[in-house]
């Protein structure tokens, strides 16, 4: 008897620690295996899609959205390596706003600017996840660029 029950939980310890991992719903977007997929789902994470070459977010008044996946404040969007991504001031009136680099890796801020259609842009050589604000507004006006 006590053999037997060692042996159901070795077979239970050994599957549990195999590495396999459920699927995942597509609309939600999220893990998807060891390589932390992209079912899908809007959330920029790894996965073997390929990776767009351009992404595009608009600068709006106290807000960042992506054009990806629509998120507003925090938006988070995925390029390829040597990708471009390009923000473009959109109703932001007379307010200024920026998009500077957070942290490491880096790439290349704009300037302070102000009045719709003026726009910024960078292109991405290596992979990574970069973070950026708006000088100006700082944590009220978050992104996140994916690269892969």
């Amino acid at each position: 008897m006590i053999r037997q029950l060692l042996t159901s939980i070795i077979l239970a310890v050994v599957a549990g620690c195999s590495g396999y991992n459920a699927p995942m719903d597509p609309s939600t977007g999220g893990g998807g295996g060891p390589t932390g997929g992209d079912n899908g789902g809007d959330n920029g994470g790894g996965g073997s899609d390929p990776a767009p070459a351009t992404a595009s977010v608009i600068v709006g008044n106290v807000f960042f959205k992506s054009g990806h996946n629509g998120s507003a404040n925090r938006a988070v969007d995925t390029v390829a390596v040597g990708g471009t991504v390009t923000w473009t001031w959109t109703s932001t009136g007379d307010i200024p706003h920026s998009v500077e680099s957070l942290g490491s890796p880096i790439f290349r801020n704009s300037i302070i600017l102000t009045g719709d259609g003026k726009t910024h842009e960078a292109t991405f050589h290596s992979a990574g996840t970069y973070q950026y604000d708006c000088a100006i507004h700082g944590p009220a006006m978050t992104g996140t660029i994916v690269v892969r």
